[in-house]
C-alpha cells in the first residue's frame, strides 16, 4: 500500500526476484529536490541512485559532460574508518573510482550524440549486506534514476557481477566464493544485448567467458524489467533537448572538400598517418576560413572541426568495410610491428621497454620486504595488504599535447588496474616469493591500447626482475565494427579505428587461458554470438604477441639484481613470536640494530629478513632461531654452563632453555665430582637425550 511522503507525494515501490533474492526500487521517499532519486533494496544492501540533469546545453563543449560517481559510506558496514588521521570519507579510493566507471560504461553510450546538457548521477551506499559486493546494486540504482528524469538516456541498464562456483555460474557471490573462484565476471547491458563487460579471470578458456555472459545476459533481463515498470508507474515526462551536431550544410562542404583526399592516400604506417591528418586538418581549416571569411569563421570553427573528423571515422569505416584495409594498411587480423628489450636502467631491480607501433610503454619494477604492501582501508572488508600494485602514468606528450601534471585520473587509474588484474593470476604465493612488489607503467608514446602495453612491459620487467611468474602473460586491443548485421572483427586497434569503431575490447592471458577483459560497446547491445567472435578471434593475436615476448626473455632470471633486498623466510611457532618481539619490541629492534637487516613478523608464525647484505640476513636469522627453535632429541647444542650441583650441571643450550646433565653422563669414566669436568662459565658441546613430560631436558656429554 502506497504511503505519503511530507510533500503530499505518494510513495510508489515495485519489487522483482533478481538471483534468487527481492529487489526493490522505491520513489518518493528520499531525494526531494533531485531531478530523479531512486532507493533501491536487495537483500540488507540499500543504494540510494541520484541524477541532476542541467536544463540547457552547455555551447561550446565538444563532450557529453556526464558524471558518474560511486560514494562509499564507511557506516553502511558498521565501520569507522581504520586511517589514524582521517575518520570521515574524503577523496574516494582507488576501489571506489573503479566502480564509478563501471557504472558509468555501460550507461555514457546510451545518450545520443550530441548531447550537451549536464548530467550527474551518485549511487551511494547507505547499507551493505556483508554477503554480496555492492556494485551492481548501484548499477540499477544509477541507471533507474537516469530513467525517471526524463533525459534522452535509451536504457535502463543493469548489471551482475558473476563467480564460478562448483562449476555453475552464480551472481551476488559471497566474498570467500569469489576468492575461490577462477572467474570474476561483471557483465552489464540494455534489455536487448551487453553494452559492457569486465573480468579476472584465472587463465579460464575464451568457451567458458563467453558461456557466462550468456547465463548473466538471461539473469540480469529482471532488473531491467523492474526498472521500465517502475517508470511506468512514475509516468515520466520526456525533457526537451537539442543536440549540439555539425549543420547539414557544414558537413556537406566538408565532405566535398576532402573528397579524393583520402582513401588510399591516407592509409599509411603511424606517425606518417597522424602528421598527414595534422597537416591536411590544418589546410582544411585555412582553405575553409578564406571561403567563408576570418570574422564568420571564428565562430563556426569547432563546428567545421567535428565534420572533419566525422568525414576521418566515415573513411575509416569506408575502408574497412569495402576494401577490408585498415587506416594504415594493415590486414583486418595483423598485427602493427613489434619491439622490445629488458635490462634498460642499470640501478633499477627490473625493467622493460615494449613498443607496438608507436605505443610505447617502459616498465619498472621495485622488490622490498612484505611490510611495504599497501594497506587498504575498505568499506566492503576489514583492512587488507595489497602486496602486487601496478601504477601506470601516461603525461600529456605521450600523445604529442603540452597538460599541466597532476595526479592520477581515472583513466590512470583503470589503466593500471587492467594490467594489474591480468598479473595477479599468474604471481607466486608469498610464501614461494615473500616480497612486495611495485610496477609502474610509463607511458612514453601513445597510439591505441596503451593499457595492453602496460601488461605487456610489465610481465617483462617483471621476468627481469626475476620474479617467478607462474606463466608469462600477453594482451591485445581488439575492435569491432558492423556493416548492418555484418561484424568486421579488428586486432590490435590504433586509435583512428578506436574512435570510429563500435567496440574495444581488451584481452589478456597466458597460453592456456584468459587473465582479464574489458570490453566497452559504443553502439546499443551486442549479441552474443558477436562477443563470442571477438573473443575467439582475440586468441591469435595474443599467442603472436607472447612469442614475441618471449624471444625477448624466455623465463624469469633465476638471480635478482644485485640492488634489490635479499629476503629470506623462516617459520616458527607461533607462539614464540612474543620472544622474538621481546618486551616492547625490545629484542626485535636489537638484531635489526646490530645486524642492518629488515625483520617482518606475521601472525602465522612465518618471519622474513631482508638485507641487501647476504650475512646480515644470515646474522639475524641465526639469532631468530636461538630464540625459537624448539630443542630437538638427538641434536647436539653448544652452550654456557650456568650452574654446577653435586648430581649434575646445568647448561643453557638455547636463550631461556636449561638442560642438565647428570654426573654420570659427563664421561665414560667414573667422575668424583662435577667440578672435576666443568666449571662455571665454560662452554660445551651436549647432546640432547631426553625430553621428560614436565618438558625438562637431559644432556649428555660422554657420549661426544
Amino acid at each position: 500500500m502506497a504511503t505519503i511522503n511530507p510533500y503530499g507525494k505518494n510513495i510508489i515501490k515495485v519489487e522483482t526476484q533478481l538471483a534468487g533474492k527481492t529487489l526493490t526500487l522505491e520513489v518518493n521517499r528520499v531525494g526531494f529536490r533531485t531531478s530523479a532519486s531512486v532507493l533501491v533494496t536487495y537483500g540488507e544492501t540499500v543504494v540510494l541512485g541520484t541524477a541532476m540533469v542541467s536544463k540547457k546545453s552547455i555551447s561550446g563543449m565538444d563532450y557529453f559532460p556526464l558524471s558518474i560517481d560511486y560514494e562509499e559510506k564507511f557506516y553502511a558496514s558498521g565501520k569507522i574508518s581504520g586511517s589514524r588521521f582521517m575518520k570521515r570519507e574524503g577523496r574516494p579510493s582507488d576501489e571506489a573510482i573503479l566502480i564509478g566507471r563501471l557504472i558509468d560504461r555501460p550507461i555514457r553510450p546510451l545518450f545520443p550524440k550530441g548531447y550537451r546538457q549536464e548530467v550527474q548521477t551518485v549511487a551511494t551506499v547507505l547499507s551493505m549486506d556483508p554477503l554480496f559486493r555492492p556494485d551492481m546494486v548501484a548499477m540499477i540504482a544509477a541507471s533507474a534514476a537516469l530513467s525517471l528524469t526524463g533525459a534522452p538516456f535509451d536504457g535502463p541498464v543493469a548489471g551482475l557481477r558473476i563467480a564460478l562456483v562448483d562449476g555453475e555460474f552464480k551472481a551476488f557471490a559471497s566474498a570467500e566464493e569469489r576468492e575461490n573462484s577462477d572467474l570474476d565476471l561483471v557483465v552489464a547491458g540494455i534489455a536487448s544485448g551487453i553494452t559492457m563487460v569486465e573480468a579476472g579471470a584465472n587463465e579460464v578458456s575464451e568457451d567458458v567467458v563467453a558461456d557466462a555472459l550468456a547465463w548473466a545476459y538471461d539473469a540480469y533481463q529482471p532488473a531491467i524489467a523492474v526498472q521500465k515498470e517502475l517508470a511506468e508507474k512514475v509516468g515520466v515526462v520526456a525533457l526537451a533537448y537539442e543536440l549540439i551536431l555539425p549543420d547539414e550544410t557544414i558537413q556537406s562542404a566538408v565532405d566535398a572538400w576532402v573528397e579524393g583526399k583520402l582513401g588510399e592516400d591516407l592509409r599509411l604506417p603511424y606517425p606518417e598517418r597522424n602528421e598527414l591528418v595534422s597537416t591536411l586538418r590544418d589546410q582544411f581549416h585555412v582553405a575553409t576560413a578564406e571561403r567563408v571569411g576570418e570574422d564568420d569563421y571564428k565562430t563556426l570553427r569547432a563546428d567545421y572541426d567535428e565534420a572533419f573528423t566525422s568525414a576521418l571515422h566515415k573513411d575509416v569505416r569506408k575502408g574497412i568495410v569495402e576494401h577490408k584495409l585498415r587506416p594504415d594498411g594493415r590486414q583486418l587480423d595483423e598485427i602493427r610491428p613489434l619491439s622490445s628489450e629488458v635490462g634498460v636502467l642499470p640501478r633499477t631491480h627490473g625493467s622493460s621497454i615494449f613498443t607496438r607501433g608507436i605505443t610505447q610503454g617502459m616498465n619498472i619494477v621495485t622488490l622490498a620486504p612484505l611490510s611495504y604492501s599497501q594497506m587498504v582501508d575498505s568499506m566492503e572488508q576489514n583492512d587488507y595488504l595489497r602486496r602486487y600494485m601496478h601504477h601506470y602514468n601516461a603525461p600529456g606528450y605521450t600523445v604529442g599535447e603540452v597538460r599541466r601534471l597532476s595526479g592520477p585520473g581515472r583513466r590512470e587509474i583503470g589503466h593500471g588496474f587492467l594490467a594489474e588484474r591480468a598479473i595477479i593470476p599468474v604471481l607466486p604465493t608469498e610464501e614461494e616469493f615473500p616480497y612486495a612488489i611495485r610496477s609502474v607503467t610509463e607511458i612514453m608514446s601513445q597510439n591505441g591500447s596503451t593499457s595492453m602495453a602496460a601488461t605487456c612491459s610489465s610481465v617483462l620487467a617483471l621476468m627481469d626482475a626475476g620474479v617467478p611468474l607462474k606463466a608469462p602473460v600477453s594482451g591485445i586491443a581488439m575492435g569491432l565494427m558492423l556493416d548492418g548485421d555484418t561484424p568486421y572483427v579488428l586486432s590490435d586497434i590504433a586509435d583512428a579505428e578506436d574512435f570510429a569503431g563500435d567496440m574495444d575490447f581488451k584481452v589478456t592471458g597466458t597460453a592456456k587461458g584468459i587473465t582479464a577483459i574489458q570490453m566497452d560497446m559504443k553502439v546499443h547491445g551486442l549479441p552474443l554470438d558477436i562477443l563470442r567472435q571477438a573473443l575467439t578471434e582475440s586468441k591469435p593475436g595474443r599467442a603472436f604477441i607472447l612469442k614475441h615476448m618471449l624471444e625477448t626473455l624466455a623465463q624469469p632470471r633465476e638471480k635478482l639484481s644485485q640492488y634489490a633486498p635479499r629476503i629470506e623466510k623462516i617459520k616458527i611457532n607461533p607462539d614464540k613470536i612474543g620472544a622474538v618481539i621481546g618486551k616492547g619490541g625490545e629484542t626485535i629492534n636489537r638484531i635489526t640494530s646490530e645486524t642492518g637487516a629488515q625483520i617482518d613478523i606475521k601472525e602465522d608464525g612465518l618471519i622474513t629478513v631482508a638485507a641487501v647484505d647476504s650475512a646480515a640476513i644470515e646474522k639475524a636469522l641465526n639469532w631468530i632461531r636461538g630464540l625459537t627453535e624448539e630443542p630437538e632429541v638427538g641434536t647436539i647444542y653448544e652452550g654456557k654452563v650456568v650452574s654446577i650441583k653435586d648430581f649434575g650441571a646445568f647448561i643453557n643450550i638455547m636463550p631461556g632453555i636449561d638442560g642438565m646433565v647428570h654426573i654420570s653422563e659427563l664421561s665414560h669414566d667414573r667422575v668424583e665430582q662435577v667440578s672435576d669436568v666443568l666449571t662455571e662459565g665454560q662452554i660445551v658441546k651436549a647432546r640432547l637425550i631426553g625430553i621428560d613430560d614436565r618438558g625438562r631436558l637431559s644432556l649428555s656429554l660422554k657420549d661426544l
